[in-house]
């Protein structure tokens, strides 16, 4: 297995730069799981905070692990350049959906809400909660839930053709969202407000758009260079040709 970190560290800084986005999609649910226990039991309450995101985090590994493997296989059959060029493109897409100048990942959520019609019923079944393995099992679930950022970086994952490379960099990325969503009171609100500013969601959306361009650049530069390698194999099997048309010439 080969570890990129490059790549692992972009993933941290994408779900660091979408601690906005995060702080919307499950601030909620921490403030739920902060209200369920007693204001009193300081202890219990980052107890269960924290067992909520471990589980969160390990379930985005648990899926870039799984769909990883898939993407190994695939790019057995020469799949490579297809999925790089997908996670370019979903990148790009969510450095524009983070400026806020298009919205096309909501068409992913949208999507991936049918999978999460099955899991949804099971998130109730654990509230409130008011333990460790509730806010273990919480956590596990809410890794699921329809996410465009979450898919973006996944694709960005899978593209590394390595299932635990992928995993890796699905709990990078996790580990990157954890400050907004596991601090949601007061640091999270302050971050937030700090995101919101037009001109710093502008520069971390350029950076994403950026390594999005990049990504797909690297792509046409794995084609070209499968191509040229494509060449020099077969060049000797051609000179090997003529010389033996030649030595029956001779002949």
């Amino acid at each position: 297995m080969t570890i990129d970190f490059a790549s692992i560290s972009a993933a941290f800084l994408l779900g660091l730069l979408s601690s906005a986005h995060c702080v919307g999609m499950c601030g909620g649910i921490m403030g739920a799981l902060t209200m369920a226990i007693p204001a009193d039991a300081k202890r219990q309450r980052w107890v269960i905070l924290l067992g909520y995101n471990v589980a969160r985090i390990l379930s985005y590994g648990f899926i870039g692990l799984l769909l990883g493997g898939f993407a190994h296989q695939l790019m057995l059959w020469g799949g490579q350049i297809v999925l790089r060029w997908l996670a370019g493109l979903l990148l790009i897409a969510m450095g524009l959906y983070l400026a806020g100048w298009w919205k096309g990942l909501t068409y992913l959520e949208a999507a991936g809400k049918y999978l999460w019609a099955y899991l949804q019923p099971l998130s109730r079944k654990v509230m409130p909660v008011n333990s460790l393995p509730k806010a273990l099992a919480l956590g596990a679930i809410w890794g699921w839930l329809p996410c465009g950022l979450v898919y973006s970086a996944l694709m960005f994952a899978v593209a590394q053709g390595q299932a635990a490379v992928a995993g890796l960099i699905m709990l990078a990325f996790g580990l990157g969202t954890l400050p907004s969503v596991l601090l949601s009171g007061v640091f999270a609100q302050t971050f937030g407000s700090w995101l919101r500013i037009t001109q710093i969601r502008w520069f971390f959306a350029v950076i994403i758009i950026i390594y999005g361009v990049w990504t797909i650049l690297g792509a046409e530069f794995h084609a070209h260079k499968g191509h040229d390698h494509q060449m020099l194999n077969t060049q000797p099997m051609e000179q090997h040709g003529h010389s033996q048309m030649h030595h029956h010439s001779v002949n």
